[in-house]
């Protein structure tokens, strides 16, 4: 109802404590919102409030178990082999990795998808366009990249893009890892591949997924930590992520002196800022010696370079004696700084699916990580 005019009611004259009256009863009714803001406050502090993708951390990790598994397919009980590693750090590993060539494995698992989704992580596929029983720079012709341009192994891919478009959920796809490397047959520079097929070869699989409508697949373009070529990165339309991997072997590996992380990763990080700033990055591979190095320093070295580096958000670790002890729990002290550098609730707590976001528990919530 609108004010009364002098026009409708005469002269209409306001009594001197009215407007008195009226803020005490404005105030009075001000300290009774915030007192109940006060009462409420405990309650609404605890409502945990999604982050920004960039905000958040996913730690991940494979094992000896999950990366056999071209020649000894991993089953469910094998990933009790995560249960030490997520006891030892105290946090969720939130993507579970593993590899698959392509001449051993026919089609993807579901039993092993659906087995990783149940424990509350992304399953994370490196998936392999060889035969790995062969050695290391041991030509294959048959998978040059020219054949798989040209439509020769269509048939193995869409099985593939099947399987997975009917597992439904988020699974990351690591295709033709290190290409920009000397040592695997879908190189440019070995088993006769040519300048320019990688990124056609890239584009043809990940058309037949469209095709296959699995969309669910997230792809992850993972060179390794030395020169990024732009001409094998297949374009933003066709990259949901990038990926990188690199070792620090110290002492143990020929050549190669012990490096911080920002040593190891940051050229290649700021290449990554040049030719897709918008795409989230992924750690694919990390891996750390005890020799010849402070490993526990590296570990404080990367979160720092990490925490300054928004668009990294996922770490997934190495965890596998290999070449030399890559993993996280080598020593006391690696373990002490991995844990209280990922100390935040930003690290680790939940993971991303693909139709939304996960339920994020409230401060003070333990994680169930086994």
């Amino acid at each position: 109802m609108s004010a009364p005019t002098p026009e409708a009611h005469g002269s209409v004259r306001w009594p001197i404590a009215a407007p008195a009256v009226l803020i005490t009863v404005v105030l009075v009714l001000l300290a009774v919102q915030l007192r109940a803001g006060e009462e409420a406050g405990a309650t609404l502090a605890r409502v945990p409030v999604a982050p920004t993708p960039q905000a958040e951390v996913m730690l991940g990790t494979t094992t000896h178990p999950l990366a056999r598994n071209s020649w000894r397919r991993w089953t469910a009980e094998d990933l009790r082999s995560l249960d030490a590693i997520e006891n030892s750090v105290g946090k969720h590993m939130s993507v579970v990795m593993w590899f698959s060539d392509w001449f051993s494995v026919r089609e993807p698992d579901l039993a092993q998808l659906r087995a990783v989704a149940a424990r509350g992580s992304i399953p994370e596929i490196t998936w392999e366009p060889w035969d790995s029983r062969k050695p290391l720079r041991t030509p294959q012709p048959r998978f040059r990249l020219r054949n798989i341009i040209e439509g020769r192994f269509d048939t193995h891919v869409r099985r593939w893009a099947r399987g997975l478009a009917a597992y439904g959920e988020t699974v990351r796809l690591r295709f033709a890892h290190e290409m920009n490397g000397n040592w695997y047959p879908w190189s440019e520079t070995a088993n006769g591949n040519t300048p320019g097929e990688f990124a056609q070869a890239w584009r043809h699989v990940w058309n037949i997924f469209q095709e296959e409508g699995a969309g669910n697949v997230e792809w992850v373009w993972s060179p390794v930590a030395l020169q990024i070529k732009e001409g094998e990165y297949p374009g933003d339309a066709y990259v949901d992520r990038l990926g990188l991997s690199g070792f620090v072997g110290g002492v143990q590996l020929r050549h190669k002196p012990f490096r911080s992380f920002g040593e190891v990763f940051g050229p290649a990080l700021s290449k990554f800022s040049e030719i897709a700033p918008d795409l989230p990055v992924e750690i694919s591979e990390l891996g750390v010696s005890e020799v010849g190095g402070d490993k526990a320093e590296f570990i404080r070295d990367m979160f720092e370079v990490i925490d300054a580096n928004p668009a990294i958000d996922t770490v997934v670790w190495f965890g596998i004696r290999k070449e030399s002890d890559w993993r996280i729990g080598t020593s006391r002290e690696s373990i002490d700084a991995f844990r209280v550098a990922t100390a935040s609730p930003r690290y680790g707590q939940r993971h991303r699916r693909y139709a939304g976001l996960a339920a994020l528990p409230g401060p003070g919530v333990p994680v169930r990580c086994c």
